[in-house]
């Protein structure tokens, strides 16, 4: 529809096969379904090939008199063809898998998960999908809640169903669509699986069973290392080992993979990784304005990614502020040679004091280091403080003249910082979706100039990416490149790097004898992980009350 009130949809014709998504026929109609009686639904208008005809009744005479251009597609086998993702190479030597020598170093217990100095509670909701709450490091807590707000795709093609996608998954459900995890694939296989429930459609709560899974995973590669061969000859050295906690969301042709990360200096990383079926549209016309040809009649229509999360910081406590840190150049004179002169960087600092000055807009320059801090400080006379820094490479945000615009406000920002408020618990609505014109929830009007100093505070970051599907995305896309998401990185909240206190580290110099296990953990690693753990039984149940 266009205004409040219209209830219409396209329905885009497929192909009944796996992976229907990129097998388009090219005919389109559109339903009126405003009326609550349903012998009144009726076809409003149809497309096929790129022509619109009032209903069937006038397609079918086109058809009859010649009139139409008719593009035959040939019929595809049930497996989809190329859009199978049945191997086409046979198995051979199995891939590397990870386990844990003596047992998981973390624990859970219900939705309480302890690893290293880390503490957390995590939920599932079944709009939004995957969050947490009280998440603490070494006692104290850091945030209060960090959770997924929206994820919303805007698509674009020279046919009416594409033409039209906006999709605002929240309101189909990220964590209903939560789909049970394949041990091996989705996560590792020792990993610890957890079963969801979500209440949606129905009068009793479903469950998913092995729908959300908890890992430590050893990244391979270190988290620091210095080899010394200058004076002292020395190594020092700490494994990048972090817990993840993720879940995977199929909802219609995406897949998402969201992970929290949790690292042994403190840091936190939200990503989600995209996957799944390009949508596509019937390849006609000036299609190619529009996406890349995929296969015959295949267009791969441009759209755009933006996932919003909620981050309630409480760093140091609950009353923090914004402040901004980045770098400018500056001149000056040598203090030994006057007549030279030297470009140095300095460093800037800014406390930003309000909402509208805490609201960077989605492609402008934002600070480089961008943290909450506390009233308290460090051993060094600093503020303490958690540092965001978001990984993106958005597309462009639809314009602000949309009249559906105010429905997906949020998504004109990549970071907006406001106070902490009950009535603005989320940026958006499950109701945005099917009337974005009049929404229920407009972010937009969470900026409103309120002084955010010494404030409970609250950030709303936004990361996305463009996509342009190419014939790669065939038969289904990756998720190398499609990884967006942010870090939460301790800036001066410790004294020293908390990391140095790990039970994983590493150092040995030449004059010590690195291959006795007291010297050196990894010397041990021949009798300590000499013996593969016992890999119980491949089980899913995916395909259950399907």
């Amino acid at each position: 529809g266009f205004q409040s009130g219209d209830r219409v949809t396209w329905f885009v014709l497929f192909q009944n096969v796996s992976g229907f998504f990129v097998h388009p026929v090219g005919l389109e109609v559109l339903v009126d379904h405003s009326s609550l009686d349903i012998s009144q639904w009726a076809v409003s208008r149809v497309f096929y090939n790129g022509q619109y005809y009032r209903d069937m009744a006038q397609l079918e005479s086109a058809y009859v008199q010649g009139g139409i251009s008719v593009e035959k597609v040939r019929k595809a086998p049930w497996d989809g063809d190329f859009s199978s993702m049945k191997p086409r190479a046979p198995g051979a030597a199995l891939f590397p898998v990870q386990f844990e020598p003596q047992g998981p170093r973390y624990s859970v217990r219900n939705n309480q998960v302890l690893f290293q100095g880390w503490s957390f509670a995590f939920g599932m909701s079944v709009s939004t999908g995957l969050r947490l709450f009280d998440v603490r490091h070494k006692g104290e807590r850091v945030a209060y809640e960090i959770s997924v707000q929206e994820a919303l795709s805007v698509y674009g093609s020279n046919c009416p169903g594409g033409m039209s996608t906006r999709y605002m998954d929240g309101s189909f459900g990220l964590g209903r669509y939560t789909s049970p995890l394949v041990p091996g694939v989705d996560c590792p296989y020792l990993a610890t699986y957890v079963d969801t429930h979500s209440l949606s459609d129905s009068l009793r709560p479903k469950k998913r069973k092995a729908s959300l899974c908890i890992f430590e995973h050893n990244l391979g590669s270190p988290l620091r290392r210095h080899y010394s061969n200058l004076q002292s000859l020395y190594y020092g050295g700490l494994v990048n080992s972090a817990l993840v906690i993720r879940s995977i969301a199929t909802v219609g042709n995406y897949d998402y993979v969201w992970d929290f990360i949790f690292y042994q200096n403190g840091a936190i990383e939200a990503k989600v990784q995209a996957t799944g079926y390009p949508s596509s549209s019937f390849l006609h016309g000036d299609g190619l304005r529009y996406g890349n040809r995929l296969w015959e009649h295949t267009l791969g229509t441009i759209h755009t990614h933006f996932v919003n999360y909620k981050v309630d910081l409480d760093v140091g406590g609950v009353k923090n502020s914004l402040v901004a840190h980045d770098m400018a150049f500056e001149m000056t004179r040598a203090p030994w040679s006057p007549e030279q002169q030297i470009e140095r960087p300095r460093l800037t600092k800014k406390v930003l004091d309000t909402e509208d000055q805490a609201a960077f807009r989605l492609q402008s320059k934002m600070p480089r280091y961008i943290y909450f801090a506390a009233n308290s400080k460090n051993k060094w006379g600093h503020q303490r403080g958690y540092r965001i820094q978001i990984t993106s490479s958005a597309g462009d945000h639809i314009p602000e003249a949309s009249s559906m615009e105010r429905a997906i406000s949020w998504a004109r920002y990549q970071l907006a910082v406001t106070r902490r408020k009950e009535e603005e618990p989320t940026s958006t609505s499950i109701y945005n979706q099917n009337d974005p014109w009049t929404p229920t929830v407009a972010f937009a009007d969470f900026i409103d100039n309120e002084t955010i100093t010494s404030e409970d505070l609250v950030a709303w970051i936004t990361a996305g990416f463009l996509h342009i599907p190419h014939s790669e995305d065939i038969p289904n896309t990756v998720t190398v490149g499609n990884s967006v998401g942010f870090l939460l990185r301790p800036y001066n909240y410790y004294d020293l790097d908390p990391s140095i206190y790990s039970h994983d580290g590493v150092f040995f110099t030449s004059e010590q004898d690195f291959t006795a296990c007291e010297i050196n953990p990894l010397a041990c690693l021949p009798k300590a992980a000499s013996c593969l753990p016992n890999f119980p039984p491949f089980t899913y149940d995916g395909f259950r009350n399907m």
